[in-house]
């Protein structure tokens, strides 16, 4: 049961950080007035499918990001030419429904050869009924019915390129912009269930237990209050009891700790890992300060400490990644996915923390200049800014789509690294 909590409380958040990017790009855009497809959360085969107004809203199996399809973005994968057969089903004089296939066996339609079509500016389509051309007005919502799906039109004004650069952009930046929001929320959150530190530790306790390792050999759980190693106590000195078991390779130590009522007295000796110099015991020591109930206006005063202090260390790490590459410093959905479960076994205000982190990670992340990225998307909406022109479409999708592919790639490879890490 536990572990299935776990897995709960790990899908549960990346739902959330995932769905309220996506809700501020769709959010955005349908304030614009553009026809939102899709709102799609992960990628590849529908797992479940519903259709609110215009936009259809789907579940899909790979659960690594998600995406709000908008009209104009993308060409059009159903479209009409001259000469071509269709069956038209009128609301009065306007056209509601387009069928292009299964002519024969559609109701109540006036079948034609299309002489003239024009789905996006005029909104007409003229037919050639038996040697005589019939003119028809196209409803903005009709839709274009073909090997038993459904495609909404859209027409120009509801397009994404329609729109001016300033209401493209807003609906681009949303996504990130959510992100931040949430982190912030989320930070206050955590402050509200863990309170504020006092500013005197009162003890030292374990933290994470490490599977094969002597703690966890020897029965430490984590939670575990540390009195005393050798018959001295510890106090609250971390670094002191650090050293303590790096000295203490290969000899066996006595360590003396409470758990709930009990005291317990537990030997355990400390080893090398990887060659390295000094024993460890395979557990953090972590220095534990009482806490305090915050107060409204403390909570967003340390969510916004926590935001900020965040944010410069998100990008001290992409500057490391930039001076000292390796790919072992990157880690993808399998390792984001271990250190999640990691983390939730510690606690919902734990896992509310690292949620904040990871809403932060992505908006900043999402921004960067990387094609098919939203910070890409951004640079090329200032430079049609500058120019007066937007860029070529045909060269801006060439660039997202090899974008998008060497991001594929590298998360691919970051996750067959997880995968040789965790199974070695």
């Amino acid at each position: 049961m536990e572990l299935l909590k776990i897995i709960f409380l790990t899908v549960l958040m990346f739902f959330v950080i995932v769905t309220v990017h996506e809700w501020g790009h769709y959010f955005f855009a349908k304030r614009a007035g553009i026809l939102v497809r899709e709102f799609a959360i992960g990628f590849g085969p529908k797992l479940f499918s519903y259709k609110r107004d215009e936009t259809q809203f789907t579940l899909r199996l790979l659960p690594f990001g998600g995406y709000a399809r908008m009209a104009g973005e993308d060409p059009e994968l159903v479209q009409i030419s001259n000469g071509q057969t269709v069956a038209l089903r009128l609301d009065g004089e306007e056209v509601r429904k387009i069928y292009l296939d299964r002519l024969d066996s559609r109701k109540n339609v006036i079948r034609g050869e299309v002489s003239d079509v024009d789905l996006e500016d005029r909104l007409i389509v003229k037919l050639d009924v038996d040697g005589e051309e019939l003119n028809y007005r196209v409803h903005p919502q009709a839709m274009l019915v073909a090997k038993g799906k459904e495609t909404q039109i859209a027409p120009k004004d509801r397009q994404y390129g329609s729109k001016t650069v300033g209401q493209r952009a807003l609906s681009i930046f949303a996504g990130p912009l959510m992100n931040f929001i949430l982190a912030f929320v989320l930070f206050a959150l955590h402050t509200q269930m863990a309170g504020i530190p006092l500013a005197e530790p009162s003890h030292l306790q374990i933290g994470e237990v490490m599977k094969g390792m002597p703690a966890q050999e020897a029965g430490v759980q984590q939670g575990d209050i540390i009195e005393s190693v050798n018959g001295k106590p510890v106090g609250t000195d971390a670094n002191g009891l650090i050293d303590m078991i790096k000295a203490s390779k290969d000899k066996p130590m006595e360590w003396t700790v409470k758990r709930g009522d009990q005291t317990l007295a537990i030997t355990l000796t400390p080893r090398s890992v990887d060659k390295e110099e000094g024993g460890k015991v395979g557990s953090t020591i972590v220095t534990y300060f009482p806490t305090r109930s915050a107060s409204f206006g403390e909570t967003f005063t340390v969510a916004g400490k926590d935001l900020v202090y965040t944010t410069k260390a998100i990008f001290i790490g992409f500057q490391q990644l930039i001076n000292k590459f390796s790919m072992d410093d990157l880690g993808g959905p399998v390792r984001t996915f271990e250190v999640t479960g990691q983390i939730a076994k510690q606690g919902i205000s734990q896992l509310t923390y690292w949620a904040a982190i990871l809403s932060l990670y992505l908006g900043i992340f999402n921004l960067l200049p990387i094609p098919a990225l939203d910070g890409s998307r951004l640079v090329f909406l200032g430079v049609e800014a500058l120019r007066g022109k937007p860029v070529d479409p045909n060269r801006e999708g060439l660039v997202h789509f090899i974008g998008f592919a060497m991001l594929f790639l590298l998360m691919i490879a970051v996750t067959y690294n997880d995968i040789l890490r965790l199974i070695g």
